[in-house]
């Protein structure tokens, strides 16, 4: 339990899951570097809600597809916090459309940002972690889609499933140096990218979703506080499915269910 984290910077924070994590970061006592790729406005209200914990906030510009040149972004933000205790990969995008109708120029953005990207980032603060001498915790947002696949997001489903296992990859190689690597996989969350953002999710049914409704950002920011607080510090190589149990319904099953029917066995 030594593990003291005060230094964390969390991508694509501008709103969503990433401004949830990064509140959620500085109310358990860290400075957050926040990253923004269309909304630096939305940026810095993020660093305002850090800064009312009383935390520092530093904002910057980062786009993934930029290999590798996004790498760079986070040793800016490193050198401004004075190093590097967790890192949050949550920057991310996606291509919908039929395998055979998809462009080389889709698949390539979105395994550009969603898992070379995030190479490079996760890559660059690990090595803040080791040349430090100390420990650290690597988080990156995936999918419940880096477990099950969806119709339709072939590009999608295979830059998250790559992300969750190289995850694993990292766990198994820097885990004697006390660095964690784990996975958090977000089922549908009411945020900009479904389309339902500032809303209550409690008020949307999803007969699909075990718990009945999509998820709020804010529940997956928790367990992202966890796998980043030194209570997580004997878990590592995990995939954490924060999605009201969708992947119990299976693949197509969560979002395509319209009844509840199901329930009645």
């Amino acid at each position: 339990m030594a593990f003291s984290p005060t230094r964390a910077i969390v991508t694509g924070s501008e709103s969503g899951i990433g401004r949830a994590t990064a509140v959620a970061l500085a109310a358990a006592g860290m400075d957050v570097g926040v990253t923004w790729f269309q909304d630096e406005q939305e940026a810095e209200a993020t660093a305002e809600e850090v800064r009312s914990h009383g935390r520092k906030a530093f904002v910057a510009y980062l786009d993934t597809s930029d290999i590798p040149g996004c790498g760079d972004v986070v040793d800016d933000l490193a050198g401004r916090l004075g190093g590097l205790d967790v890192f949050v990969n949550n920057a991310g995008t996606g291509d919908n459309a039929p395998f055979l109708e998809m462009t080389l120029e889709q698949w390539r953005h979105t395994v550009s940002v969603d898992l070379e990207g995030a190479f490079i980032c996760l890559q660059r603060a690990a090595r803040h972690m080791v040349e430090a001498g100390q420990e650290g915790r690597l988080i990156a947002i995936t999918s419940v889609h880096e477990h099950q696949p969806r119709v339709g997001s072939s590009a999608y489903d295979a830059a998250k499933h790559g992300l969750g296992g190289l995850m694993k990859t990292i766990a198994l190689e820097l885990g004697h140096l006390g660095i964690t690597a784990n996975s958090v996989a977000p089922g549908e969350i009411a945020t900009a990218m479904t389309g339902q953002e500032d809303e209550d999710p409690h008020g949307k049914e999803r007969p699909g979703v075990p718990l009945g409704r999509p998820g709020d950002a804010r529940e997956i920011a928790s367990v992202v506080a966890f796998l980043a607080s030194p209570a997580s510090s004997y878990v590592t190589g995990a995939s954490w499915a924060v999605d009201g149990g969708m992947l119990q319904m299976g693949p197509q099953g969560g979002s395509h269910i319209q009844t509840n029917e199901w329930r009645e066995g």
